[in-house]
């Protein structure tokens, strides 16, 4: 069982992580680069152009739901592979994401954050079903005993 600490640590990373999620969807693909500006940026890198506004929706939708403390592994699980693509896309950029054309440093930190997400599970102050739910490392804990 997770001690207050414990539960408030998981509340923390998981608004943080979805506060950072939803500005870069919602600020930085939409009004400072467009959505079009996305899709031709994905074009340029070989990728299709309408897996834009795909990873916009997950890195928005799942934001907001981590925020809110709704189906949080679920969410944070869904961000990882578009955090990998993110590091992917930046790689030839360098590691520092301060570098031009932004590294691959930011976005491997925040897929990390969000695997420790998954297994942290809502934490506190969490709406919805998940709310209530155990986490991973406590189903994993409890099947190992």
């Amino acid at each position: 069982m997770k001690t207050n600490s414990q539960a408030h640590g998981a509340f923390v990373t998981r608004v943080g992580l979805g506060l950072v999620l939803i500005a870069h969807s919602l600020y930085l693909k939409l009004v400072v680069f467009t959505l079009p500006g996305t899709a031709q940026f994905f074009a340029s890198l070989g990728l299709p152009g309408a897996g834009a506004y795909v990873v916009f929706a997950v890195e928005a939708i799942a934001g907001v739901a981590l925020v809110l403390g709704y189906r949080v592994q679920i969410a944070a699980s869904a961000v990882v592979p578009v955090l990998l693509g993110a590091a992917w896309a930046h790689w030839s950029n360098g590691w520092l994401f301060t570098n031009n054309g932004g590294g691959w440093e930011y976005p491997v930190f925040l897929a990390v954050v969000a695997v420790a997400q998954v297994f942290l599970g809502a934490g506190s102050y969490a709406i919805g079903a998940s709310a209530s739910a155990p986490s991973l490392v406590a189903q994993t804990n409890r099947a190992a005993s």
